[in-house]
This record gives structure tokens, C-alpha cells and sequence, in this order.
């Protein structure tokens, strides 16, 4: 054999080794410790596809239920797979997850709408899954779904939601706006006349939702955005006045319902300390536990992770779990462990 054609071979069989090692890793990566299954559920007036899925080693059950209330845009069940970290750390600790896609006309929906699909997902796990524990049902929600958790909770039927996990939600739409704009402008480097300007052009747009404006109104206002759709400027009309404070004090009054509180330090489209202040303020003394992570997003990715494209592709493929800050699986994994049974 030639020494050309034997370096050929050489790098070639370097080239497959590499290949099947990294094959190896990304299937060992992406590889979870639970059962998943396709299942179609009855909620909101639609019938929506989800997953269910179980712990695996644990027996037949039943389970105690995570169900999952996603925040804005469209989102299918395993949100592209970012959730399957959490169902392997709530099936470690003997949970079932649930979660279903968004439907088509989400955009459509209020806050009293998304609560009322999650109601339906409820009953339905309950009524019709002999392997969940319909006593044991709770819920985990990002975002926007901080105003669908409370209502969840105030009007669940006996014997009602258990928990709740809440990561990176809000209390007041509005109040919200305001952080996320100034929390942009300052990590943009904006001037005090360019702030000013930005809150100015935000108050016209309030002022414009308040008394009903049609989106002709708000596209020839000066200051609208050019990319904001006539869908998304008729789901802000719907939804901008929601406040969280109302179902929060109901969920006292109901009884004591544990809540994990989940935020990012670099979050910059909610205040969590706000969140946190009023949570602790209107909920029960005793059933609120809090962990905020430095170096973590609004979405609990690691931040340096999130801001690169490169490093969050690698990451999710090669890693997936180490997409999230240290400690942010275990914890809610070891609040679940410790709830009552």
C-alpha cells in the first residue's frame, strides 16, 4: 500500500471513529429517564395533541401529575425538547408530566381561556388516566403563564391543585411592560433622551388600549411597531390589563398551597424581585419557597449559553442538560420530594 493511500484510510477511519463516538454522545444526551406517550386531549373547546409522560422504574403508579402551562408564542408539547430535562427530574422524583401543544388560534385567547384548557387537562388526566394520582395533580408554568397559574388554582374543582412551580412570571402585564422596556434600554446603552422617548411612545400605545383602539389607530400612531401583526395587536388588547394580585389573594383564602419560586438574575423581561415581593405579601406565610439563579436568563438558560447561537446549538445537542443554571433541575426535583403525600 502506497503512503498516500494509506494516510487516506488513516484519516478516514479517524473521521468515522469521531463520527460515532459523537453519534454515541448525542444519544446518550438526549436519551431521558422516563416513558413518554402521545396522547390527544379534549381542552378549550379543541382537542390538542400533548405528551404524557411517565416515570420509568418507579411501578405502574399512579403518579402524582406536573401539568405544564407554557408561556407566549407558539409552542408545541416538548417545546422543541427544552422541557424533557424537567419531566426526567420530576419523574426522579416520581412524577408524571403533561404538557400540550398551544393550539393554532392562541393568539385568539385570553388568560381565562388558557386557564380553562388547563382546567380541562386536569380533568381529563384525572377522569380518564388510571396511572395518575387525581389527588395529587400540580402545576409548572413559565412567563405569561404567571397569570394563568393563580386562576388555575382559585377555580381547580376538589381536591384542587396541589402546587405549583412558577419560573420567571409576572404579577401586574403592564408593570411588566415598563421593566422589560427600561431592562432593554439599559442593556442597549440608551441615553436618557432616548429612554424618555421610548417611555413616551409607550404611553401612547397605552393610552391607545385603553380606550379599544383598532390596529389602523395604533400602525398610524407615531412610534408603532412595524413588525407587530393585527393578531398580536388583538391579543394585547385582550390580555394587557391582567394582574395577578386578585387569584393570588383567592389562593390564600383556598389554603396552603405550596409554590416554588423560580427566577434568573439577568432576567430582563421580568422583575423577579417584584414578583417575589407581592407573592410573599399575598400568599399564605409558610408556602412559598424561592430560588433565583445568577447567570440565568428570563428562559433559565445559562446566559453566556442563550446570548451565542453557536454555543446554545452545540449545547442543546450535545448537553442538553447543561443548558440550565447549576442546580436549577435538583431543586425542583427536590421540592417535589418534599411535598406532603
Amino acid at each position: 500500500m502506497t503512503k498516500p493511500r494509506k494516510a487516506l484510510l488513516t484519516t478516514l477511519l479517524l473521521v468515522l471513529t469521531t463520527a460515532l463516538v459523537l453519534t454515541g454522545v448525542v444519544l446518550r444526551q438526549q436519551s431521558y429517564d422516563l416513558h413518554e406517550e402521545r396522547v390527544r386531549v379534549p381542552a378549550g373547546g379543541h382537542e390538542l395533541p400533548g405528551v404524557l409522560a411517565t416515570p420509568t422504574g418507579k411501578g405502574p403508579g399512579p403518579f402524582p401529575l406536573v401539568v405544564l402551562v407554557h408561556g407566549d408564542g407558539e409552542v408545541d408539547a416538548t417545546h422543541d425538547g427544552f422541557y424533557r430535562p424537567y419531566w426526567e427530574a420530576f419523574a426522579r422524583a416520581g412524577y408524571a408530566s403533561l404538557s400540550l401543544d398551544k393550539p393554532a388560534d392562541w393568539l385568539g385567547q385570553t388568560m381565562d381561556d388558557r386557564a380553562r384548557e388547563t382546567l380541562d387537562a386536569i380533568a381529563w388526566a384525572a377522569r380518564t388516566r388510571p396511572e395518575i394520582d387525581a389527588d395529587r395533580i400540580g402545576l409548572w408554568g413559565a412567563s405569561q403563564a404567571g397569570w394563568v397559574l393563580p386562576k388555575v388554582v382559585a377555580r381547580a374543582p376538589a381536591p384542587g391543585v396541589r402546587f405549583v412551580i412558577a419560573v420567571g412570571t409576572a404579577v401586574n402585564w403592564d408593570r411588566q411592560g415598563e421593566y422589560n422596556l427600561r431592562a432593554e434600554l439599559r442593556a442597549a446603552g440608551a441615553d436618557a433622551d432616548r429612554t424618555a422617548a421610548a417611555l413616551r411612545t409607550r404611553e401612547s400605545t397605552l393610552a391607545l388600549l385603553r380606550r379599544g383602539a383598532s390596529y389602523e389607530e395604533y400602525r398610524a400612531s407615531p412610534g408603532a411597531d412595524r413588525e407587530l401583526t393585527p393578531q398580536r395587536w388583538s391579543f394585547i388588547t385582550r390580555n394587557h390589563t391582567a394582574d395577578a394580585t386578585g387569584d393570588l389573594r383567592t389562593m390564600r383564602a383556598m389554603g396552603a398551597v405550596p409554590v416554588l419560586l423560580i427566577s434568573g438574575a439577568d432576567d430582563l423581561n421580568v422583575d423577579g424581585a417584584e414578583t417575589e415581593a407581592v407573592y410573599r405579601d399575598l400568599l399564605r406565610p409558610g408556602t412559598l419557597t424561592v430560588r433565583r439563579y445568577p447567570g440565568a436568563t428570563h428562559s433559565l438558560l445559562r446566559t453566556p449559553v442563550e446570548h451565542s447561537s453557536w454555543r446554545l446549538t452545540l449545547t442543546a445537542v450535545f448537553a442538553p442538560r447543561a443548558l440550565f443554571p447549576p442546580g436549577l433541575l435538583a431543586d425542583q426535583q427536590r421540592f417535589l420530594e418534599e411535598l406532603p403525600r
